[in-house]
């Protein structure tokens, strides 16, 4: 690794370029670095809502089951650390350095080769890191969370035994299509022949397109359950987590066969999912959702009367521009007492891959609030925001916050519940 590299600048420093689907800058990449992705079995997780959980939790149950495992994920709230987990832990810094530094040098080569003004993005230079590092780590398995899509997405070069679909519904619309159809297809696209497809919860036309799907490509089809069972108590919060957990199980059996169901119920007892109804604060209980699209604030809406447990939710929202703030809005309404509308801080966008993106003013988001039957109030800034949000729910109604809209609220979200503590 070169004296002083830092891999976290690396990353940033390839912001600009922004999305740019597509897979032969990712296999140029990885045939670089020796096609690290091959080295291990994978489990490949696609789909609108729940990835990052499903994928969590297949690589806990792989590894509860002897099978050395690891997980990507993405984004990341605040460490591009966040995104490789090796036998259940964050990937250590060192190891993470390294991984970055094998793949800037073969980046640097590769760029060489491409035509046109394309070099290697920020989301393929990260993913490829991740693969370094699980094939240096020597894990057996592996639970890959897509980015973006499917069938273009730097992560459609691994060779999965196993694909899940958690769920479609209308979320970047501008690169996957404007229907359910239309996404499903891109994100089914990664199915593998003679491999198995794990179904979630999805429409009855998505249902038959992936049954269609499976029959062309030789694959096996398992329906997922909607529930791991009574005997099984999960730790992850919220009802809409029982169906991923039911989820991850059906897949891990896919993968390895019949599972230990005690093994399965440690699991659910012991494991919990950073950014998903989140328990960050005691006083107010203030709970962080990465919902960000319509389905995802169904899903929180349906999951808040189970933690309020008959105390008002007042709620926190920053949404960003493209996301269809309305049909967000209008699914959580029925489930809050009231809600500051807020912007994400600038700086908690850089690094991700986002350029150019921005916040809904919190003016609209309080607007739209409002038209929905909600008390809001209006304060773009994220810290007085929460602060209003903090004396809203304490007394006299001694609520509880939650703060919802978008991934890219998590990490400022945390660092100021640290600092209220």
């Amino acid at each position: 690794m070169p004296q002083g590299f830092d891999p976290d600048a690396y990353l940033d420093s390839m912001e600009p370029v922004g999305w740019r689907l597509g897979l032969d800058r990712m296999w140029k990449l990885t045939t670089a670095l020796g096609l690290p992705q091959r080295r291990f079995a994978s489990v490949h997780v696609v789909g609108t809502n729940g990835k990052s959980s499903v994928t969590r939790m297949v690589a806990a149950l792989l590894e509860a089951h002897g099978v050395s495992s690891g997980a990507c994920l993405s984004p990341h709230s605040t460490r591009w650390t966040e995104r490789t987990l090796l036998r259940g832990e964050e990937i250590a810094p060192e190891a993470w350095a390294e991984a970055v530094a094998m793949v800037a040098a073969a980046a640097e080569g590769v760029n060489r080769t491409l035509e046109g003004g394309e070099v290697v993005t920020e989301f393929e230079a990260a993913t490829a890191a991740t693969f370094v590092a699980l094939a240096r780590a020597r894990v057996k398995a592996a639970a890959i969370e897509a980015g973006l899509g499917g069938r273009l997405d730097a992560t459609n070069t691994i060779p999965s035994q196993v694909t899940v679909l958690t769920s479609i519904g209308l979320d970047h619309t501008e690169w996957l299509g404007e229907t359910e159809l239309e996404i499903a297809a891109e994100k089914l696209a990664v199915l593998k022949d003679q491999s198995t497809l794990v179904l979630g919860r999805v429409s009855a036309p998505v249902r038959e397109l992936a049954e269609r799907t499976a029959q062309e490509h030789g694959a096996r089809l398992v329906v997922a359950p909607e529930d791991p069972g009574p005997g099984v108590e999960l730790a992850a919060t919220g009802s809409f987590q029982r169906r991923n957990f039911a989820l991850a199980t059906a897949a891990t059996e896919a993968f390895l066969g019949e599972l230990d169901p005690e093994r399965v119920a440690a699991v659910a007892a012991g494991i919990r999912i950073p950014g998903r109804l989140e328990l960050v604060a005691e006083s107010p209980p203030t709970y962080v959702d990465a919902a960000h699209n319509p389905d995802g604030a169904a899903a929180l809406a349906e999951a808040l009367p189970g933690i309020a447990a008959g105390r008002p939710v007042v709620a926190c929202l920053a949404i960003l521009a493209d996301k269809d703030a309305a049909a967000m809005i209008a699914a959580l309404a029925p489930a809050l007492r009231s809600a500051v509308c807020t912007e994400i801080p600038p700086a908690a966008l850089l690094g991700h891959g986002r350029p150019g993106a921005r916040s809904h003013p919190a003016g609209e988001l309080a607007d739209l609030c409002r038209a929905n039957g909600l008390e809001a109030v209006a304060e773009p800034d994220l810290g007085a925001a929460l602060r209003r949000s903090d004396e809203l729910t304490c007394a006299p109604i001694g609520g509880v916050l939650v703060v919802a809209g978008s991934h890219y609220l998590i990490g400022p979200t945390v660092a100021a519940a640290g600092e209220r503590s």
